[in-house]
């Protein structure tokens, strides 16, 4: 079976998809964090902050790690 071979456009419409699910993970947790806070108050502060954070850290890792590569593949 022979492979396929796509073009510059498809592989950058399919690095759009990829970059679309890690940023929607990244918010679910930042989101979670802020829901944790807002539903327990300020005796889960440092759990709700330890997640807001581990979500924008998600969302900055994987931003940064796609824009990389999409630089290295151009």
């Amino acid at each position: 079976m022979k492979k396929k071979i796509l073009t510059q456009d498809q592989e950058f419409k399919v690095m759009l998809l990829v970059l679309d699910k890690f940023l929607w993970l990244g918010f679910a947790v930042m989101a979670l964090g802020m829901w944790t806070f807002f539903k327990q108050g300020l005796d889960a502060l440092s759990t709700a902050l330890s997640l807001f954070i581990a979500g924008a850290v998600i969302l900055v890792l994987f931003m940064t790690l796609i824009v990389k590569e999409y630089a290295v593949l151009r």
